[in-house]
């Protein structure tokens, strides 16, 4: 052999135990650190090659990373983001939980507040528009999406408009999310001279192509005293009643008054701050008005935290159930966790009821969530198909007082690669309003079988079970 045989030899023997080594050390599940290390010894030289490209978690890497950016501490040492307006007493049986989810999330319960629920465009928008006319001080926009259309261009004049009359207007967009249609919406932002802020666009110079790690939050924040969030984007499609529009879809948003604004206003400084590089203090607000008596805790997840909140909440809800669990989401991707949840609850005795969107904006999730969904009839849960248009709206509902809602789906993307912001409701009357919602939509949805599953032809199993392959990236 020559000198360079022995180099390539000593340079692949080197990378395999690289490979094998790190696989050891970082691979949680066993069964893919064996899977990797076998790779390695299988495929000399080729196996830390695929292992480099396949086998290492960059989104926990880029986590790490992005924690360095952070421009301020959103919750102080003891867990609380501030103190937080006096919390009646919870009912018995969401005591445990909301200490459960305190635990996990370290966020404190903010009492005080008031929930208004808001079904598609036509009711949130008027609500985000007028709110923003008013504004006196200051008004936060957080959007993934942002159209350039006739319902875009209303709230880009509302915004500009404010601006002009002093208020401090600031507009944060998704990098990726605001390409969805042209002209961009920011573009026209800028050219009205309305601040404007991308969160973490693609750029050449220098590379920056993040396809993960997306902006998902949906914030709108007026004075500290108003704020908007759920799962509503801002365009034409969201107006459902626009029956001539093939892109149309329904979805519900959610008006906040009370010191839960505060909170949003300080995530959204965050963001902002992390977007611009600039140093964004929170506000102080130094007296909290209630407006009812709605208990919130916002619920903040993304590459940047460590382990898995999300995940770990609806888990803790779900186990918490006695009587019903209701989901509603546009996409249906449950992690091993979740699914397990869900099991256990069955046979507790608990109903087990998720409703999803018979037309998917998105085939390739659709499909991958057909391969799931065999599984989780053979539960005991019950699945029904709401009719078209889309369905985008996001809720968990646990028996008759505890709900999640906000911007995160039930999929790898929002509770590992996205930042998400959703909101825990403690309380009676929104929970009953997000009821009579959802069985509204079952009565006229179509209760899905194991025997309409098992109807699929074989290409149509592949094909559903191909896509689920991707499942962790969809």
């Amino acid at each position: 052999m020559t000198s360079l045989h022995w180099i390539f030899l000593t340079l692949a023997t080197a990378a395999d135990v690289w490979a094998a080594c790190h696989a050891l050390l970082t691979q949680r599940d066993p069964r893919a650190a064996w899977g990797w290390i076998a790779a390695t010894l299988l495929l000399p030289g080729l196996g830390p090659v695929f292992y480099f490209l396949f086998g290492i978690n960059r989104i926990e890497a880029r986590g790490r990373k992005l924690r360095r950016r952070s421009p301020f501490d959103l919750q102080d040492p003891d867990g609380r983001l501030r103190p937080a307006c006096p919390v009646s007493r919870l009912p018995d049986e969401l005591d445990a939980l909301a200490a459960l989810t305190y635990a996990i999330t370290g966020r404190s319960l903010t009492g005080g507040n008031s929930v208004e629920f808001l079904e598609n465009g036509e009711q949130a928008y008027p609500h985000m528009l007028g709110a923003i006319e008013r504004a006196r001080e200051r008004v936060y926009l957080s959007t993934y999406i942002f159209e350039a259309n006739a319902v875009g261009r209303r709230f880009i004049k509302a915004l500009e408009e404010a601006a002009r009359r002093g208020v401090d207007v600031r507009v944060l967009v998704d990098g990726v999310g605001e390409w969805t249609q042209l002209p961009l919406a920011g573009s026209l932002l800028k050219r009205r001279k309305v601040p404007l802020a991308r969160f973490l666009p693609p750029r050449l110079l220098p590379p920056s192509m993040n396809i993960n790690l997306r902006c998902h939050r949906k914030i709108l924040a007026v004075d500290g005293e108003i704020g908007f969030t759920g799962g509503m984007n801002i365009g034409d499609r969201y107006l459902a009643g626009r029956k001539w529009l093939k892109t149309r879809v329904t979805d519900t948003h959610f008006l906040l008054r009370g010191p839960v604004v505060a909170e949003m206003e300080d995530i959204f400084l965050w963001d902002w701050g992390f977007a611009t590089g600039e140093d964004t203090a929170p506000h102080d607000h130094e007296d909290y008005v209630p407006a009812d008596s709605t208990v919130c805790r916002c619920v903040l997840d993304g590459p940047n935290d460590p382990g898995n909140r999300l995940v770990e909440v609806y888990c803790a809800a779900i186990s918490s159930a006695r009587r019903r669990i209701r989901i509603m989401t546009p996409y249906f991707l449950p992690p091993r966790e979740i699914v397990a949840a869900l099991q256990l609850a069955v046979k507790r005795g608990v109903e087990v009821t998720v409703i999803l969107p018979e037309r998917n904006d998105t085939a390739v999730v659709h499909w991958a969530a057909r391969h799931v969904l065999p599984h989780i009839l053979n539960l005991g849960a019950r699945v029904y198909y709401q009719p078209p248009p889309f369905a985008h709206t996001k809720h968990l509902v646990i028996d008759e007082s505890y709900a999640v809602v906000g911007s995160a789906n039930l999929d790898p993307r929002s509770l590992r690669l996205n930042f998400e912001m959703v909101l825990e409701l403690f309380a009676h009357e929104p929970a009953q309003k997000l009821i009579a919602h959802f069985e509204k939509i079952r009565h006229v949805s179509r209760e899905l079988t194991l025997a309409d599953l098992a109807e699929r032809n074989l290409p149509a199993r592949l094909r559903d079970a191909f896509c689920w392959l991707f499942s962790p990236y969809l």
